[in-house]
């Protein structure tokens, strides 16, 4: 996976914080995105992914810290901004009482840029009836159908908030894979949201992590799992928990333990080595692993079976 080069980034988040009464939604988030890569925010449901997306949009100004798009405040500057994102929202909202057809044709007056050819190759491509009326298509369909509307004037920045969220296999696929990865080849940039961490996986180049409002970490995704080490280790008596360097989480009872340590997979097996441990197995961990070991470390004694 390859970043086309820049001179400024497509997104810029700088110290942003924003506060709903009792709730702090965002907390000193810091973000870069660079162009033409897919960029992949994720974390539980209520982390703040939402809240993030909105104050890119501008429907959100940040209560502290700055948010450039394009190298323009998106609340100052809001259709020289919004011109130039493509933007599929986790509700799907559209005028139920329009059809397919005129969906297009109503969206297509708000955009010079707008692809009809494009438009009418993805509509086949997502085999979308032009006479069937918004309400009347399955969830899945209706998020093919806002996909359309979105990519149609072929914005430079994509946002997808939630884009597989109770979509059958068969969308996810044509969503996260098909065309999430079509728009990035071609020099666009990808930002979406998603608490499914294996399908974020799937298609990011870098990955942002946040919990309760704060970024986790960010990096390229290849790094990230490069950083990270799982082992399956035995001891040959029944000792507390081991203690690894890098250590973020441990689970296990007596002598059988598995750990995942912020540790190149090397490294680690020749720590546990020099501990006396014996490594059963060793690999890299998922993704979603690698997250829930950072947001809630410590150690975990396994049911007595």
């Amino acid at each position: 996976m390859t970043t086309a080069p820049t001179a400024e980034p497509v997104v810029l988040l700088q110290e942003v914080s924003r506060q709903f009464r009792r709730k702090q939604a965002l907390d000193s988030v810091t973000l870069t995105i660079p162009a033409g890569v897919v960029y992949g925010l994720v974390g539980e449901n209520g982390a703040g992914k939402t809240t993030l997306l909105r104050h890119i949009l501008g429907s959100l100004r940040a209560q502290s810290g700055t948010v450039r798009v394009f190298g323009m405040d998106p609340v100052a500057e809001p259709v020289s901004t919004l011109s130039r994102i493509g933007y599929l929202s986790e509700d799907r909202d559209m005028p139920g009482w329009m059809r397919v057809r005129e969906l297009m044709r109503y969206t297509q007056a708000f955009y010079p840029d707008w692809d009809e050819a494009y438009a009418e190759s993805l509509r086949e491509q997502f085999l979308l009836d032009p006479e069937s009326k918004i309400k009347t298509l399955s969830r899945g369909e209706r998020a093919k159908c806002g996909l359309l509307v979105a990519l149609a004037y072929r914005p430079p920045l994509l946002l997808l908030d939630e884009p597989s969220s109770g979509l059958d296999p068969s969308a996810r696929r044509d969503i996260l894979e098909a065309i999430v990865r079509t728009v990035a080849d071609e020099g666009r940039t990808v930002l979406f949201s998603s608490h499914l961490l294996e399908e974020v996986e799937r298609v990011a180049d870098i990955v942002a992590m946040m919990h309760r409002g704060k970024l986790v970490f960010e990096d390229h995704l290849d790094t990230i799992k490069a950083r990270h080490g799982r082992l399956l280790v035995a001891r040959e008596q029944e000792d507390p928990p081991p203690e690894l360097p890098g250590q973020l989480w441990a689970s296990g009872r007596g002598r059988a333990w598995t750990v995942i340590c912020e540790r190149p997979l090397d490294a680690l097996q020749e720590a546990a080595a020099a501990q006396g441990l014996t490594v059963l197995e060793a690999d890299v961990p998922a993704l979603e692993d690698i997250f829930l070991a950072r947001v809630s470390p410590g150690t975990r004694k396994a049911p007595v079976s």
